[in-house]
């Protein structure tokens, strides 16, 4: 019997073991500040896998003078990170299986169905907040070691698992674990990409903008400036520049999404009373960044773009719009496509589904641009899920896509890394 034949098999006897640790996964709440109890399910199943087991909690000093790190926490205490490592017998590659713990919060619970945390089976998937996002990958990551550990097979490279905090608000688990010395030879990162493979990653920023007006009376609102008629200046030229970057998106990667790089304005505030003119509106909003570019090259596009403004209107000459960078932000990413590591990949894949893999360019950013911009390092996104429900009321995921999931990576990680000699 193959190895890969032995894979599947181990998989089908072991599909219940992994939906019962996706749902405790599930039930943990595993928000910002309160990933504690869901890493110790990850440390209780390392352990049990065999593996040698590194936990920290980030050290905020050392981290925030990096100029990658951005965060709103005051500490990291109670939140750690988890890094269990195989290693190898020697002269293999390397390879780092990189996952997030923490979720976004549930949102409206009047939306849900169940309780977010429920982890309910039905239809075959698992339900609850984070199951797609991205717990089910990180399932689908530890049932690929333990089926090559249960099966007896000793590869020459090691594997490097890795249970990071903070990827939803920009990447610093991932920051941290760089930090303190982890590397390899290449990274998957299974986020949600409904099983197709991302070679290219897009990174993303948060900005501000402060548009100023003059308060007056709205009984003789011709006496002030409206900072909301501004506004609306502003959010034209920021579609024009959105209409602009993506003019010039050739990447054949990006010709199935609509918008590659989209500019996204989340958030508008302005005014104190309905019958006074406002003298101030404040706007929040991500913009993407492609592949190609750096975060530096982008943050000038905008601020030249908002800085034209002061051509066509003598207020905003006078009183020019403030642009600030806060908040998360994500590095790009890629990895050449003809790179073995992606075509060893592609060839798992098509072994195991029996179908040619989709590749596209990521619509939205990942830890796997720190890999990139800071270790050089080849990495994909590839996982179970889809971004459709994530962040989503009534979050799911399928059952057989994150065991199918776990059998390519476990067939991956073979080839890779090479089985050693006995």
């Amino acid at each position: 019997m193959s190895y890969s034949e032995k894979i599947t098999k181990y998989m089908q006897k072991r599909e219940s073991y992994a939906i019962k640790l996706l749902q405790k996964l599930v039930q943990e709440k595993s928000i910002s500040e309160h990933e504690r109890q869901a890493q110790a399910i990850v440390i209780e199943t390392c352990r049990e896998i065999g593996m040698e087991i590194d936990i920290w909690e980030p050290d905020m000093k050392e981290l925030s003078t990096h100029p990658n790190f951005v965060s709103s926490r005051k500490d990291f205490h109670d939140s750690p990170n988890v890094v269990a490592k195989w290693s190898g017998a020697g002269g293999g590659k390397s390879i780092i299986l990189n996952g997030h713990i923490d979720v976004v919060p549930e949102g409206d619970m009047k939306q849900w169905r169940n309780d977010p945390y429920d982890g309910k089976v039905e239809d075959g998937k698992v339900y609850g907040r984070g199951s797609t996002d991205m717990k089910g990958g990180n399932v689908a990551l530890l049932m690929a070691i333990s089926a090559i550990k249960d099966l007896g097979i000793k590869l020459k490279g090691d594997i490097i698992f890795q249970s990071v905090i903070e990827e939803e608000s920009g990447g610093a688990g991932t920051l941290a674990a760089i930090v303190r010395g982890y590397k390899a030879d290449a990274v998957i990162i299974p986020e949600p990409t409904n099983m197709k493979i991302f070679p290219k990653q897009q990174g993303s920023m948060w900005f501000r903008i402060n548009i100023k007006g003059k308060a007056a009376h709205g009984g003789t609102r011709y006496e002030g400036v409206s900072a909301l008629e501004k506004a609306t200046l502003v959010i034209k030229k920021i579609h024009e520049l959105e209409q602009k970057r993506n003019s010039e998106v050739s990447d054949p990667l990006f010709k199935s999404i609509s918008i590659p790089l989209p500019i996204n304005i989340g958030k508008i505030e302005g005014g104190n009373w309905p019958s006074s003119v406002p003298d101030l509106v404040l706007m929040e909003g991500r913009i993407g960044v492609g592949p190609h570019e750096t975060l530096e090259d982008v943050r000038k596009e905008l601020s030249e773009a908002l800085v034209s403004l002061e051509e066509i209107d003598p207020w905003l000459k006078e009183n020019p719009v403030q642009l600030e960078w806060f908040g998360a932000q994500w590095v790009p990413g890629s990895i050449k496509e003809d790179h073995t590591f992606l075509k060893l990949l592609e060839s798992n894949f098509e072994k195991v589904t029996g179908q040619s893999p989709t590749l596209e360019a990521s619509p939205w950013g990942t830890d796997g641009g720190l890999f990139t911009a800071l270790l050089n390092t080849p990495t994909i996104v590839f996982g179970p899920g889809t971004t459709e429900v994530a962040h989503y009321p009534n979050e799911y995921i399928k059952i057989d896509q994150m065991m199918k999931a776990a059998e390519i990576i476990a067939s991956l990680l073979i080839d890779w890394c090479e089985i050693a000699e006995k």
